[in-house]
């Protein structure tokens, strides 16, 4: 009997859980803006656009901006907020600073000037970014996926809150896998959203010490194929400025889309300590192997992802607000 009213509370837990779930879906919704702005969306593909025309490689910069704000205090747009005299913002964290192009702000920065002319007050910074972020993904080679919307910007922004919330990239797949589930994603989502590292630049100093200084035992990450490592100590000397320079994260295309990415990690050339993480055990390599080989299959599994990612901690309703300006909050000048 005792097991039997477990059951039921347990049950009842359940229940709850998935209705405040469903709850939350219905909050953010495919053509929010259809009504209030039916521009909107077409407005902010068209900055990317022009932006990622001049500049392929701001597309990265994009994405990745998306998955700092989800993962600092939920998809509020608090990434976008600058800094004061009396407030170091997320933007000049450690992870974002100086790895985020002034110029990928910009693009927001000019899709919402237009918006607020066009219709005044209606699109969050919020849902800005996560469209851009989507759009950089498209015009970088991969498939489009719908947007639910209806985010509100968040009114606190703080650098020091980067170290403790955004997984960095020495974690082992252990730490990895609990920094993901902390924000309700699973192992596979992990494995899947890592994928957005077939776009984009690094700078050396995040992985150098695979080079030069691994552990007491090995100055070079054994793990790390040779060659390659060959090819990363040419471009990242072990000097205070080579620690500066930068080199693609998937240099086989590094500004498509594609699942290259994880056929280097097949071959021992993950980047990142986290990034070769992700071969650690037979069911997270097996995981690799089928989005490397089935390129279909994984773009339609990492736009579920991101929909997923971009739900974390959202504001809506009464909570939060729409900024005027995505680099302040309403009210402070």
């Amino acid at each position: 009997m005792a097991f039997r009213r477990g059951g039921r509370v347990l049950l009842a837990f359940v229940l709850a859980f998935c209705l405040s779930a469903t709850k939350l879906e219905a909050q953010l919704h495919k053509g929010y803006y259809f009504k209030t702005c039916p521009q909107a969306e077409f407005i902010v593909m068209d900055e990317v656009k022009k932006a990622m025309a001049a500049d392929i490689g701001l597309g990265a910069d994009l994405l990745r901006m998306h998955f700092h704000d989800c993962f600092v205090r939920g998809c509020d747009g608090s990434i976008l907020i600058d800094s004061t005299p009396d407030n170091t913002a997320e933007k000049d964290g450690r992870p974002n600073n100086p790895s985020l192009e002034a110029e990928a702000f910009e693009i927001i920065d000019n899709a919402k000037k237009r918006l607020e002319a066009e219709c005044r007050g209606k699109v969050s910074c919020a849902d800005v970014l996560a469209f851009a972020a989507r759009d950089a993904v498209v015009l970088s080679g991969g498939l489009y996926y719908e947007i639910p919307a209806g985010r509100r910007d968040g009114r606190v922004s703080k650098a020091s809150e980067t170290l403790t919330e955004l997984p960095p990239p020495f974690f082992d797949l252990n730490q990895l896998t609990w920094s993901f589930a902390r924000k309700g994603l699973t192992q596979d989502d992990m494995i899947t959203l890592s994928g957005a590292h077939t776009i984009g630049q690094s700078h050396c100093s995040s992985f150098n010490n695979r080079l030069y200084n691994f552990n007491s035992t090995f100055g070079q990450d054994p793990s790390l194929d040779p060659v390659y490592a060959a090819q990363l100590k040419q471009k990242c000397p072990n000097t205070s400025s080579g620690a500066n320079q930068q080199v693609p994260m998937d240099p086989n295309s590094p500004t498509t889309f594609d699942t290259s990415y994880y056929g280097s990690l097949l071959a021992h050339r993950g980047l990142f300590t986290s990034d070769q993480a992700l071969m650690s055990t037979p069911v997270t390599a097996q995981k690799v192997w089928e989005n490397a080989v089935n390129g279909l299959a994984f773009q339609k599994k990492f736009g579920e992802a991101m929909k997923k990612m971009g739900n974390i901690g959202v504001l809506t309703g009464s909570k939060g607000e729409i900024r005027e300006n995505c680099r302040v909050v309403n009210g402070f000048h």
